[in-house]
């Protein structure tokens, strides 16, 4: 007579069986990874119903599970490989911090046993290693304890602020036995202070010349049709956060008065006429350069509602209050009445640029306006072609632009393959320097494996143009590093399955353009242009 099964007597299963429930049951069952020998278990007998994305370097398979949550608004999964494969992806770990991206990421880790003898692929603090660009982090002491572990990680990561946390899992955890893990309700949001709402209403209903200033929380919140009509009842200019890295407002709406940029002086001389500052889902904020801001010791009120309580408390000027913009917008909207002060004057919209051999930047984005189909989306990582996308390349709406907020190179390729895994009924545009390609150009062998439509629009100015432009500024010159000759985007494209063109004239860039968006899979266009030094800030 055969013995009782008693893990299935007493309701127990594997933590690998646990662990496939918990993200089947969180809506997890897409998995970014790139396995080594620690991972192999838990990838055993693979199940149908769960999509494995193979990147080819961690930091690429990062950067695709953050397009992916960016785009779906929920967590994605990543599997990393131990130590090693951990430190490949820091630098887009980094960015899904700065990003405010939920993920949860794994890495393996060797047997329990061997863990006090150093062993081979074996990490020292594995806890500590991602830190502090992770919200929380654990090693679990127990096996049994991983599906809990999991799930802890899932809720913080979309506790907001939003972001990634880490869990580094042993080989031998997934054969041990524990009890399922039910999923919770958790709530993500936090209420405004109705004290502090009433006194920014007050103020807001007395100025005569208020401004907002309006950043990423916005659109990762999904709350784009209450600050419009916020905007829209206080008829006040909206201006983008500094390195907003999302929609902050529909860049064509008669409010919308331009970018704020990332420098001291001209943000103080951009809002010192104004009589009252509101900023909804920014820092107060974002600097690249040195120098002083007076407008922070000017009697210039200044508000701000975030769910960011880190941001808040970093803002050297001003009223904080802390409260996820999803809650605070309809309090707020409920004690602004509509105003009867004149609207700002619209925005001057430049000149179409002229069709110019070498192409120039500023007609590529034109032009790349002019045929991008309905609902595109941008994905964008040319930082020395951004004033020239700012001018010329207006985004209709919310959830139609992504980009890094933490201006480390090799995020926007990788992240526009999870953004196109997301959403494959609409044409993803990624505009890309040909320096920061080259971080991450694997991720179009991913792509091509999925025959997403994708279209990888390489800006060519033969370098690091950001670079050039920052050598100006600081007044260095002639540094070494910064030119990039000798490389083939269209070859290194075909190499990886994705198909490619190169475009030099501008009679010919329209065309170019329609075709590769009207491809099934993913094209790769590459195009040079004038490498004339961008004008990265009005004063520095």
């Amino acid at each position: 007579m055969n013995a009782p099964n008693t893990f299935a007597s007493t309701g127990m299963v594997t933590v690998r069986e646990a662990t496939l429930n918990l993200l089947r049951a969180l809506g997890m069952t897409t998995v970014f990874g790139n396995p080594g020998s620690t991972e192999l278990p838990f990838l055993n007998d693979w199940p149908n119903d769960f999509r494995y994305i193979l990147g080819l370097q961690e930091g690429s398979v990062v950067a695709m599970a953050d397009g992916y949550a960016r785009a779906t608004r929920r967590a994605a999964f990543c599997n990393l490989h131990s130590a090693v494969g951990l430190g490949h992806a820091l630098g887009n770990i980094f960015t899904a911090f700065r990003n405010q991206t939920p993920l949860v990421i794994t890495a393996g880790q060797q047997v329990r046993a061997l863990l006090p003898l150093q062993p081979f692929l074996g990490a020292d603090e594995a806890v500590q290693f991602p830190k502090p660009y992770v919200k929380w982090s654990c090693e679990p002491a127990r096996a049994e304890d991983v599906p809990a572990a999991l799930a802890h990680a899932y809720y913080v990561a979309m506790q907001r602020p939003c972001g990634p946390t880490f869990l580094s899992i042993p080989i031998d955890d997934w054969a041990a036995h524990t009890h399922r893990v039910v999923p919770r309700e958790v709530s993500r949001d936090a209420g405004p202070d109705p004290a502090m709402l009433d006194t920014l209403a007050l103020a807001l209903r007395a100025a005569a010349r208020p401004a907002f200033v309006i950043g990423p929380e916005v659109d990762m919140e999904e709350v784009g049709d209450l600050a419009l009509a916020l905007a829209e009842r206080a008829r006040a200019p909206v201006w983008a956060s500094p390195f907003s890295c999302a929609v902050s407002f529909p860049e064509e709406h008669p409010l919308f008065a331009g970018f704020l940029p990332a420098a001291p002086e001209p943000v103080s001389a951009t809002l010192s006429g104004y009589d009252l500052i509101l900023v909804l889902g920014a820092p107060v904020f974002t600097f690249h350069v040195g120098g002083e801001c007076s407008l922070f010791s000017s009697t210039i009120p200044i508000f701000q509602i975030t769910a960011d309580g880190n941001g808040a408390a970093s803002s050297p000027a001003g009223t904080s209050i802390i409260a996820s913009l999803r809650l605070a917008l309809p309090a707020l909207l409920e004690r602004v009445p509509q105003t009867t002060r004149p609207g700002p004057d619209p925005r001057l919209r430049p000149t179409p640029p002229p069709a110019t051999d070498p192409i120039s930047a500023e007609f590529l984005m034109h032009t790349l306006a002019a045929t991008r189909p309905d609902g595109a989306i941008i994905v964008e990582e040319a930082p020395s072609h951004r004033p020239a996308m700012q001018a010329h390349l207006p985004m209709p709406g919310f959830g139609t632009f992504y980009t890094m907020a933490s201006g480390g190179l090799g995020y926007s390729l990788p992240a526009s393959v999870g953004v196109s895994l997301a959403k494959p009924d609409r044409r993803v545009i990624c505009l890309i320097g040909d320096g920061s390609i080259m971080y991450s150009v694997q991720a179009l062998w991913t792509a091509a494996q999925h025959q997403l439509p994708l279209t990888v629009v390489v800006i060519n100015n033969g370098g690091y143009g950001a670079m050039r432009a920052f050598s100006q500024v600081l007044k260095v010159r002639s540094p070494p590093g910064i030119d990039l000759p000798g490389l083939d985007f269209v070859k290194l494209a075909a190499g990886m399955g994705c198909p490619g063109t190169r475009i030099t004239g501008a009679q010919e860039l329209a065309e170019g353009l329609q075709h590769a968006f009207q491809a099934p899979g993913p094209v790769l266009v590459e195009v040079p242009v004038d490498p004339a030094i961008p004008k990265l800030y009005d004063e520095a």
